[in-house]
C-alpha cells in the first residue's frame, strides 16, 4: 500500500482522526504530523510539515485537512514542487492524481463527511499519473515554479 503524510488544524482533527484509523486498516502507511486537539493552531504550520515531507519524496504522498480544505491548500500550493488539490469527489481525486500528478490531498472537514473523505483519499492514494500529454503541461507548472 501506499505511505502518506498527515495533518489538520484544529477545524480538521476529527476528520483527520477518522482518516488515520480508516486508511490504517487498508494497510497504508500513515504519518500523523498532528494535531490531536481542537485548540487552535496555524493551518500554514502544519502544511509545512506535510509538504517539507512530500518535496523530499518521503513520503511521495501527502493529505491536508481543515475546515474547507482551502487555507491548506493555498499555503501547501506556495511550497516549490507540491501540486495540492481540493477535491470533493471521487472524480476529481482520479483526475488530480492521472493529470496533475497532485501529490497533496486537501480536505475540509466542515463540507465533506467521513464517509465521502475515505473514498476520495483512497482514489487518490492509488491512482497514478498518466504522462503523455499530461507531463508536458506539469512541466510548464514547474518553469512556472522556477521563476520565482
Amino acid at each position: 500500500m501506499t505511505a502518506l503524510a498527515i495533518a489538520a488544524d484544529h477545524a480538521g482533527v476529527a476528520l483527520k482522526a477518522e482518516l488515520v484509523t480508516e486508511l490504517k486498516k487498508l494497510g497504508h502507511e500513515v504519518i500523523d504530523l498532528g494535531p490531536d486537539s481542537t485548540a487552535s493552531v496555524d493551518y500554514p504550520d502544519f502544511a509545512t510539515r506535510v509538504t517539507d515531507l512530500v518535496v523530499k519524496g518521503t513520503p511521495a504522498l501527502g493529505i491536508l485537512i481543515c475546515g474547507t480544505g482551502i487555507g491548506m491548500s493555498i499555503a501547501a500550493n506556495k511550497v516549490h514542487g507540491i501540486r495540492a488539490a481540493i477535491c470533493r469527489t471521487e472524480f476529481e481525486a482520479r483526475a488530480t492524481r492521472q493529470h496533475n500528478d497532485a501529490n497533496v490531498l486537501c480536505l475540509g472537514q466542515r463540507v465533506t463527511g467521513g464517509g465521502v473523505a475515505l473514498e476520495i483519499a483512497k482514489v487518490f492514494l492509488t491512482t497514478s499519473f498518466e504522462g503523455g500529454r499530461h507531463q508536458a503541461r506539469i512541466d510548464k507548472v514547474k518553469a512556472l515554479e522556477a521563476k520565482r
